[in-house]
């Protein structure tokens, strides 16, 4: 197909897509006027467009590819499921194989006291079932006003309607008729945003101390939970100090309320350990994933549920009215499992801690030293910059301008996904990427920061 077809072909994509496709959190008129840009092919850390451009995947799609793409290992392993058992439901008393042996894989990969998965599809339904667990659990333990459940400003925890209100993003607030009652919100420790003069540590148990000044405020014998993210990832992969997370242990034990580490986007590997909760030492009683579960190969996610709330839950619970059509689906679930096992064979999570995250954070520190870049800060797998109008004084530049924007566009029309969380510029990278793919992403990043400063220019 020579030049001109390919582009013909890709004109009538996106004239189909404008007209029939509504995108999830997109300025449709805005797409509407550029077209979207068409991914026909992935392979590893790299994507190509319909026009045939390469672009090295620096986000793993939605932070979720994490062994790579073309793995044809999970493509043998659906189509083999798909004949023998294509679907079936886990209501009614039933189970299946697949659904059994990646439930005990899980219980393996995490921590001694999570025996038990809840499926769902989606990390947002992974929080509803959150909202519904603990609720029930209190009731069931004898405490039905223990309703209330504490997040963070800036949090993502998914876009439905519970999701989108335990998270703590104010446009989908904003945008929603209906906002779930029982949900407070807290600070978040973003110590380069809002730290202002206090020492890094200083400010972390300050951010911390906003969880046992709320509980005071709306009554202890009233909260049910603290939910967060280990590292909050949409929200501009805000990393706390090193002092926070000891105080909000410390915060829940002390007003005997349930910890949920939103482990979305931290898990299976993506911190260099199997999960955030690993990393920063946290036991939480109920842990939701998904994304990094099936490295995005098929929709899967779930609640691991801590020992304290599944003995009662199984003990005193009777019927736990929740669930979906396609919770633990055949073909979902052995996929998920046979990514598990490839990330154990090939010890990606310990490369990652090992070899990988060191590698890349020192690179992308060198990323600091631009004129527009006011902090280079990763862990693990996962990488902000924060762009700013004045590296002295952290200024940062009107929201008008639409600087991460820019810059985002300009990466892309460069061969780089980076994602833009305001003016924050964000990277996920697959697990299995190597040095000199880290040489080229930083390389990249370094010279789509050059032209979008020649652009505000």
């Amino acid at each position: 197909m020579n030049n001109s077809d390919t582009h013909a072909l890709t004109t009538r994509w996106q004239e189909l897509d404008s007209r029939h496709h509504l995108h999830p959190f997109t300025d449709y008129k805005n797409l509407h006027q550029k077209g979207s840009r068409i991914i026909v092919r992935a392979e590893g850390v790299y994507l190509w467009d319909s026009d045939g451009n390469r672009i090295l995947d620096g986000m793993a799609g939605l932070w979720c590819v994490n062994i790579g793409y073309g793995r044809k290992e999970l493509a043998e392993v659906a189509m083999e499921q798909m004949r023998q058992l294509p679907y079936y439901n886990s209501f009614f008393q039933t189970s299946h194989p697949p659904l059994i042996e990646l439930s005990e894989l899980l219980s393996e990969i995490t921590q001694p006291h999570f025996n038990r998965i809840f499926f769902t599809n989606s990390g947002s339904e992974a929080n509803d079932t959150v909202v519904r667990m603990v609720r029930r659990y209190w009731d069931l333990h004898g405490k039905p006003q223990k309703q209330i459940i504490i997040s963070r400003v800036n949090a993502y925890h998914g876009s439905t309607i519970a999701a989108g209100t335990l998270g703590g993003m104010t446009t989908m607030h904003e945008q929603s008729v209906v906002v779930m009652p029982g949900v407070e919100h807290i600070e978040q420790p973003y110590w380069y945003g809002e730290g202002g003069d206090l020492d890094p540590d200083e400010f972390g148990i300050k951010a911390a101390r906003a969880l046992s000044e709320r509980i005071e405020q709306v009554g202890s014998d009233n909260v049910a939970a603290f939910i967060a993210e280990p590292v909050q990832g949409a929200g501009g992969v805000i990393i706390p100090p090193k002092t926070y997370w000891p105080e909000i242990k410390r915060i829940c034990a002390e007003y005997d309320i349930l910890l949920v580490a939103d482990e979305v986007i931290c898990g299976f590997g993506r911190t260099g350990k199997w999960f955030g909760s690993d990393y920063f030492e946290l036991t939480p009683d109920l842990m939701p994933v998904a994304k990094g579960l099936s490295s995005g190969y098929l929709p899967i996610g779930g609640v691991m549920v801590g020992g304290k709330l599944a003995d009662v839950l199984v003990d005193k619970g009777g019927e736990f009215a929740h669930g979906f059509t396609y919770s633990g689906h055949p073909v979902c679930t052995a996929v998920a499992a046979e990514n598990i096992r490839i990330m154990q064979r090939e010890r990606i999570v310990e490369r990652v801690e090992q070899e990988v995250a060191p590698y890349f954070r020192r690179k992308w520190s060198e990323l600091a030293d631009h004129d527009l870049v006011g902090e280079a800060r990763s862990l693990g797998l996962l990488g902000a910059l924060e762009l700013v109008k004045d590296k002295r004084t952290r200024e940062f530049f009107d929201p008008a301008l639409g600087v991460g924007n820019r810059c985002r566009d300009i990466c892309f029309d460069n061969g780089l996904v980076m994602r833009a969380v305001g003016d924050k510029m964000v990277v996920s990278p697959p697990l299995v990427i190597n040095h000199e793919q880290i040489d080229e992403l930083v390389e990249a990043a370094a010279r789509c920061l050059d032209l979008t400063q020649q652009q505000l220019r």
